[in-house]
């Protein structure tokens, strides 16, 4: 079957793994789905998701998030560090107070798509 899924599969592994090092081959989408990996990797927490879901709401100073998540302000303050480094909260200073909010509107897009995933087959 010249041009089925065996030449597509095998097209695919020869695009992506080419020479024998192992090392993936410079391609500009390769950065692209690195950056991608890094995001979902800041996802994967049901707390930051749980963040992510209140900031879509409002702005929050980390005291607040930490007072209605009943956590530690240092705990709710290192789980926002770990979404701001991914670009999934923004932050901007309010007098002394300073704000979170999700980075966009992709954010709540990506959580909200996540869930409704994760509960089709339950």
């Amino acid at each position: 079957m010249p041009g089925g899924l065996t030449n597509t599969i095998r097209y695919s592994i020869v695009h992506w793994n080419i020479g024998f090092s192992g090392e993936m081959v410079s391609d500009p989408q390769w950065h692209q789905l690195e950056l991608a990996a890094e995001m979902l990797k800041a996802l994967a927490d049901p707390h930051r998701l749980g963040i992510l879901l209140r900031l879509s709401k409002r702005e929050l100073s980390v005291g607040e998030l930490a007072e209605i998540e009943q956590e530690k302000v240092t705990t709710m303050s290192a789980r926002l560090k770990v979404l701001l480094t991914a670009h999934l909260v923004k932050r901007r200073r309010k007098g002394q107070s300073v704000l979170y909010s999700l980075a966009d509107t992709h954010v709540l897009n990506l959580v909200d798509n996540a869930i409704e995933h994760a509960c089709e087959g339950h």
